[in-house]
């Protein structure tokens, strides 16, 4: 079994026992990306169709985005895209993102987990939770530091949700971003990743 043949968070929670709440968790600020991507994107917005398909999402926005936001934290955090990861058979795939802690060997090696990023595919949010609260506990158990929350965002490319797995409760922040307040989803991002970093320094 995959990651991906997790077709929502209940069937998760039932799995693995865990509790479902909602809650504003992300104090978001507006954090305008740099002049250079935003000329970037309204290029791209202007001249492709950039939500054809999901390679035109994931290449267009999803991954540029991801890219800018780890520009703030790449002395504290790898990121890495389509790295596979296990911790049973159950628990296993190949996320699309992941922000891991960044380790003192050097690019080559993921060290823990602390985002997971999925992209929901032909924007089904309900099977991209399933599939992003399949990654976090794999993530969880495979930093072997419960109390320590690895975070994750499913997104479509316009649209982005954000939620927080902490020992046994799954915490969905109930504020949507979209790229149409690119200063506001970038702020939330950029919160996130910070937060994310912070909380998990000393850990494993």
């Amino acid at each position: 079994m995959s990651f991906s043949d997790f077709k929502s968070i209940a069937e998760v929670q039932k799995r693995y026992a865990i509790r479902y709440e909602e809650e504003v968790f992300i104090a978001a600020i507006e954090l305008p990306p740099p002049q250079s991507f935003l000329d970037d994107f309204a290029f791209n917005r202007k001249n492709i169709d950039i939500f054809s398909s999901e390679a035109a999402r994931s290449e267009t926005i999803i991954s540029p985005l991801l890219r800018e936001v780890y520009k703030h934290h790449y002395g504290s955090c790898s990121f890495w895209i389509q790295k596979s990861i296990a911790f049973d058979a159950m628990l296993s795939g190949t996320p699309d993102y992941i922000f891991s802690k960044k380790s003192n060997l050097g690019k080559t090696v993921l060290e823990t987990p602390i985002v997971m990023v999925v992209e929901a595919k032909k924007n089904d949010f309900e099977q991209g939770w399933g599939q992003c609260m399949a990654e976090m506990v794999a993530a969880q158990k495979i930093n072997n530091s419960p109390h320590r929350p690895v975070y994750g965002i499913v997104t479509d490319a316009n649209l982005w949700q954000f939620g927080r797995l902490r020992a046994d409760v799954f915490t969905k922040e109930p504020e949507n971003f979209t790229i149409d307040n690119l200063p506001r989803l970038f702020g939330a991002l950029d919160v996130l990743t910070r937060r994310a970093t912070q909380e998990n320094e000393g850990c494993c």
